[in-house]
């Protein structure tokens, strides 16, 4: 299933949910601040389609925003 990759930036709030969520829930996680890392920013867009965060990699699924619902089951998945 692969390690759980949350993308985000500095100032997003949404990015912050997902984060908090996935500590509370005991799943650990990288952080790619896509701010400061272009690579990771390529990366991101080229595998969600997406150029906005958070895109939270997971379960071996792609979530785009801070749904929670999805966060869940795919939190689910890993357990």
């Amino acid at each position: 299933m692969g390690e759980t990759i949350v993308h985000t930036t500095p100032t997003c709030p949404y990015c912050r949910y997902v984060k908090d969520y996935l500590t509370r829930e005991n799943i650990s996680f990288l952080e790619k601040n896509i701010a400061a890392d272009r690579q990771a920013a390529m990366e991101m867009a080229m595998q969600s389609g997406q150029q906005g965060v958070p895109v939270t990699e997971i379960a071996g699924e792609t979530i785009v925003d801070f749904d929670q619902p999805a966060l869940r089951e795919a939190v689910y998945k890993l357990r």
